[in-house]
C-alpha cells in the first residue's frame, strides 16, 4: 500500500537548538522523539539560504542554478521537467497544502489549499485573528519584549494546523495523500504568548559563539548588514537574549502544533512517510545578526531533516545531504521514476539503514547569489525599501549580490566566490568560521582536494534540461556512484 506523504516544513529554523542536539533548553520534545524513532540526518543542508530558492529546490530536486530561482522575487520562473506535485499526481495522490507557500505552485494545483499564510497574516476567520495579524504587522518584523497579548489559538501555527486537520478529516481514506504543512515560524517577527514566552528567561539563554565584533573579521555583506541594522535600529543587538528567548519559545509552540498534527494524522490507517525539515537557518544572534541575509555560514546553511515512518531505521546519519534530495526520496517511496533533470539523490536506502558509497555521500554543495558581481561594503544602491526609518529586509540587492558556492566535506568547509577571495574553514576548531585558511600554506593540500571535489560537483550539476535525443545512464536512486556489489 502506498504511504501517505507528510511534509512538515518550518521557516528559518536554526539547527542545534533542541535537547536531542545537545542544547540546554528543551525546545522541541515531540520532534526530538520523532527523530529518535526515525532517521535523523544531522548534516543536512539547504540548497540556498533564502526561502523561495530553497523551496523550489525541494519541489524540483534541483539546485538554484538549474531551476533558475535565485532570489525570493522570481518563483514564477522556476524551470524543471516535473516537480513533486507532478510526480504525486501521476501516482494518483490527493494533494493537500496548508500554510506558507513561497513557491511557484498555485492554490489551484492542490485539492485543498489553506492559505496563503505569511509571517504577519493569514486567512482571518475571527475578530481576534484579525486583531492579532494587525498587531503582528505593527511589530515590523521586530522583537516583542512582552508576551503576545493574544492566546495561542490566534497564532499562525495553530491556525495552519487547524486547517490541515480539517483537510485530513475530509480526505479520501481510500487514496494516498500528500499533506504538506508549512509553518512561517520561527521566522521573524519574534513573538510568543505565555507560557512559551517564559520557556527560558533571557538571562538564562545559553551564550552565543560570537558577537557583533565578528563582522569586523567577516567583512563584506556581514559588515554591510550589521551597519544597516544598527543605522535603522540603534542598539539592535543589545536585545539579543530576549530575541533568542522568543525564538526558543517559538520552537516549543511549533513543537506542540506538530504533535497536534501528528495526532490528527493517526486517524488515517494508511502507512505514512513523514519528513520534517526547514528551508534554511537563522543567525540567532551570531555575528550580532538576527534573521539571515549575509554569507553561507553553518548557522544559515544547515537544516533539520528527519524521516520517520514504516520501515525507517531509528538512527542518526552523518552523511552530508541536501534539501534537493527530498523529491527523489519521495519518488522512490511512492514507486515513481525520478524525473529528468533532478539533481538530488534518494535518501530512502540510507533511511532504511543501508550503507551508502562514500563517493556519493562524502560531501555536499550549496549556492548563493545573483548577478555575478558583489557590491562593496560601502555600497548604497537603491533598495526595495527606504534607507530611512526602521523597516528593512535582510535579503536585498547588496546581501544577495555576487555568486558563491560552498562545499562541506568532513570537518572542512570551502567557499568560492565569482569575484571575492576564497574561504576555507576547519569547523571542528572554528565553528563560527572566523579563521580563513584558504591561503594558509599548511592547508594547501586540503584546499586543492576540496577545489577538486567542488569542480566535480559543478560538472555533475550541469543542467541536462531541456531533453534531447540522447539517453542518460542512470544508477539506482539517482546516485552517481554504484552501491557496493552493484556494477555501474
Amino acid at each position: 500500500m502506498r504511504p501517505d506523504i507528510v511534509i512538515v516544513m518550518t521557516d528559518q529554523q536554526r539547527v542545534g537548538l533542541t535537547r536531542r542536539s545537545g542544547y540546554a533548553v528543551d525546545t522541541m520534545p515531540f520532534v526530538d522523539a520523532l527523530a529518535a524513532g526515525g532517521t535523523d540526518f544531522r548534516n543536512a543542508y539547504t540548497a540556498a539560504p533564502a526561502c523561495v530558492p530553497a523551496r523550489t529546490s525541494l519541489l524540483t530536486g534541483r539546485f538554484p542554478s538549474a531551476h533558475r530561482v535565485r532570489q525570493n522575487s522570481n518563483a514564477r520562473y522556476a524551470y524543471y521537467e516535473q516537480d513533486l506535485l507532478d510526480v504525486l499526481r501521476a501516482a494518483d495522490y490527493q494533494l493537500h497544502f496548508a500554510g506558507k507557500p513561497h513557491m511557484h505552485r498555485r492554490p489551484e494545483d492542490f485539492d485543498t489549499y489553506a492559505g496563503p499564510y505569511f509571517h504577519t497574516q493569514g486567512p482571518e476567520r475571527t475578530p481576534d485573528e484579525q486583531a492579532f495579524d494587525e498587531w503582528l504587522e505593527r511589530l515590523d518584523h521586530g522583537v516583542a519584549d512582552e508576551p503576545t497579548p493574544y492566546d495561542v489559538t490566534t497564532q499562525l501555527p495553530y491556525r495552519i494546523t487547524s486547517d490541515a486537520l480539517r483537510a485530513i478529516d475530509d480526505a479520501d481514506p481510500d487514496r494516498p495523500g500528500l499533506f504538506w504543512v508549512s509553518y512561517p515560524e520561527p521566522h521573524n517577527p519574534y513573538q510568543v504568548p505565555r507560557p512559551y514566552f517564559d520557556l527560558v528567561a533571557p538571562e538564562d539563554v545559553p551564550d552565543r559563539l560570537t558577537g557583533p565584533e565578528a563582522t569586523n573579521v567577516k567583512q563584506g555583506t556581514y559588515a554591510w548588514l550589521r551597519k544597516l541594522q544598527e543605522d535603522k535600529r540603534p542598539g539592535y543587538d543589545d536585545n539579543w537574549r530576549r530575541y533568542t528567548a522568543n525564538y526558543l519559545g517559538m520552537l516549543r509552540l511549533l513543537d506542540d502544533q506538530i504533535s497536534r498534527l501528528h495526532d490528527g494524522l493517526a486517524k488515517r490507517t494508511r502507512p505514512r512517510l513523514t519528513i520534517v525539515l526547514a528551508d534554511h537557518g537563522d543567525y540567532v544572534g551570531e555575528y550580532g545578526l538576527q534573521r539571515k541575509g549575509a554569507g553561507l555560514s553553518e548557522f544559515l546553511m544547515r537544516i533539520p531533516l528527519i524521516i520517520a515512518g514504516d520501515g525507517i531505521e531509528p538512527q542518526h546519519r552523518d552523511e552530508p545531504v541536501s534539501i534537493v534530495d527530498v523529491l527523489p526520496t519521495i519518488c522512490e517511496a511512492v514507486g515513481q521514476p525520478i524525473p529528468d533533470g533532478v539533481q538530488g539523490r534518494s535518501l530512502l536506502p540510507l533511511a532504511y539503514g543501508e550503507k551508502a558509497p562514500a563517493g556519493e555521500f562524502g560531501d555536499i554543495i550549496a549556492e548563493q547569489g545573483y548577478g555575478g558581481r558583489s557590491y562593496d561594503v560601502t555600497a548604497r544602491p537603491p533598495l526595495h525599501f527606504s534607507y530611512e526609518g526602521p523597516t528593512f529586509d535582510e535579503l536585498n540587492t547588496v546581501t544577495q549580490s555576487g555568486a558563491a558556492r560552498m562545499l562541506r566535506s568532513g570537518q572542512w568547509k570551502l567557499i568560492v566566490h565569482a569575484d571575492l577571495p576564497g574561504e576555507l574553514y576547519d569547523l571542528d576548531t572554528d565553528p563560527a568560521e572566523l579563521v580563513n585558511l584558504f591561503d594558509d600554506e599548511h592547508h594547501l593540500a586540503v584546499r586543492a582536494r576540496l577545489l577538486h571535489q567542488l569542480t566535480r560537483w559543478q560538472a555533475r550539476l550541469t543542467d541536462d534540461l531541456p531533453n534531447g535525443n540522447y539517453t542518460p545512464l542512470r544508477l539506482p536512486h539517482n546516485w552517481r556512484w554504484a552501491p557496493r556489489g552493484e556494477a555501474p
